[in-house]
């Protein structure tokens, strides 16, 4: 029996992993060392190909830039997109169901997960689970917004800074509110 070998793992990935897997190891080595000091045998190194094979995507540092713009411009229009929909459903009732449906579903698997991570000791046993998934749902939903709004998003920095928020709360060194039965926080008045 022969022993599967990870980078030809890597090469049997699809196409668009691929170009997908560069673009990642692009944007790496572009905010590790500048546009200018990186070299398409840098980027190789990051996407574990070769140099060859890279320029069968890309013909040039150039042409990773444009297609990291383009991948920026998608997700920014995603991100808009998912605005428009919870606008739209603050006045439409079936887009209201569609995307209260939605939120019900994402936290129920969330609190699963949370639930299952609990008992594996990875969430301390205080945390009340709904809640956490409560929290994460929006402070995603907060990511959204400020990816669609602001143009110059750092998605790295935030990204990071809402990780350091989950991962005291998966902690228990975060009071959450108890959240209601149907996904959100219980309002005390």
């Amino acid at each position: 029996m022969t022993a599967l070998r990870p980078d030809r793992l890597l090469e049997d990935d699809s196409q668009p992993d691929r170009r997908a897997r560069i673009l990642d190891a692009a944007e790496h080595c572009f905010v590790r060392s500048g546009f200018h000091r990186t070299t398409m045998q840098d980027i190789a190194a990051e996407a574990k190909m070769s140099p060859g094979n890279l320029y069968r995507y890309f013909p040039s540092k150039d042409a990773m830039a444009a297609g990291l713009a383009e991948r920026d411009r998608a997700q920014r229009e995603k991100a808009i997109l998912c605005l428009e929909i919870w606008a739209e459903a603050t006045r439409n009732p079936t887009f209201a169901a569609v995307t209260h449906e939605f939120e019900r579903d994402v936290i129920a698997r969330m609190e699963a997960l949370f639930r299952q991570a609990q008992e594996k000791g990875l969430v301390a046993a205080e945390v009340d689970v709904r809640s956490l998934a409560v929290l994460i749902s929006t402070l995603a939903d907060g990511l959204f917004v400020r990816r669609a709004i602001l143009p110059n998003f750092a998605p790295k920095r935030e990204i990071a800074t809402v990780m350091a928020v989950v991962e005291a709360a998966f902690a228990g060194r975060i009071h959450l509110p108890a959240a209601d039965p149907d996904g959100g926080s219980s309002k005390s008045h």
